[in-house]
């Protein structure tokens, strides 16, 4: 789509807290089991999300053509 103006990316985030996921996020055996696969020891938050999509929408992006942008606290690092 790229010589038709249009970027396509894509965001994977990893578990981002939402009323949809709270009694997940909630679930103290989850949480033993999921964050010492996260460097950064939380779970997302819906901020930690809308800063790449505002990046992604933005014309800073112009040249970012078929990116998947891990947003996931260094998860798939691991």
């Amino acid at each position: 789509m790229g010589p038709h103006g249009v970027n396509v990316n894509a965001i994977a985030p990893t578990a981002v807290r939402t009323e949809m996921n709270a009694y997940l996020l909630d679930d103290p055996g989850f949480l033993e089991a999921f964050l010492p696969r996260v460097p950064a020891g939380r779970v997302g938050q819906p901020d930690d999300i809308a800063g790449s999509a505002v990046f992604l929408a933005s014309s800073a992006s112009d040249f970012v053509h078929g990116h998947l942008l891990y947003v996931d606290g260094g998860y798939t690092a691991v």
